[in-house]
């Protein structure tokens, strides 16, 4: 007998959450005939304001997915958050597609479909109204989500431009109950 295999030790990564958002199978027309493959758009986030999107592509389902869980771990960037929600309304385009996103008070819940649901809750927002227009090609629309999500600014930020008070730039449910994030 050989040499007991000795088990595989994975890497203390902190857990994310990985949602595969669409599996799409794409062919590449070449001399003989048709070459399909399958792209893959996956979703990872921490669920604590960090979240990115990957599209792996390749001839197998799983080393698409693969792929595309390697490029969200690149590609995942840090969102502003307001407690349980975003700290202001922000509208985003990609494509053809056209995502609006607007915070909400707590206990609303996560008032989005499809991929614009899947960014939000891996990056961790627990109270959002969304809407999403144009394009619903799931790609376009996760990643107008993101480009969304990139556009806001912490409320220290925008206080310290604007030369105000923090509770001046909170949104009302935060001034009211004196929370400051």
């Amino acid at each position: 007998m050989g040499r007991r295999r000795e088990p595989r030790v994975q890497e203390d990564r902190e857990e994310l959450d990985e949602r595969v958002l669409d599996i799409k199978r794409v062919a590449k027309v070449i001399q003989g005939g048709r070459r399909f493959a399958f792209r893959t758009v996956v979703i990872v986030g921490d669920n604590q304001g960090m979240v990115g999107v990957g599209v792996g592509k390749a001839r197998q389902v799983p080393d698409a997915v693969r792929k595309g869980t390697e490029r969200a771990r690149r590609t995942m960037t840090k969102v502003s958050l307001a407690g349980t929600t975003i700290p202001h309304p922000v509208v985003a385009r990609y494509g053809g597609a056209e995502v609006m996103l607007r915070p909400a008070s707590p206990g609303t819940g996560v008032i989005a479909g499809g991929a614009v649901r899947a960014v939000v809750e891996a990056a961790g927002i627990k109270d959002i109204l969304t809407k999403s227009k144009g394009s619903s090609n799931m790609l376009n629309v996760a990643r107008a989500t993101l480009l969304g999500l990139k556009q806001l600014k912490d409320a220290d930020e925008v206080a310290k431009a604007r030369g105000k008070e923090m509770r001046d730039v909170l949104p009302f449910w935060m001034r009211r109950r004196g929370k400051e994030g």
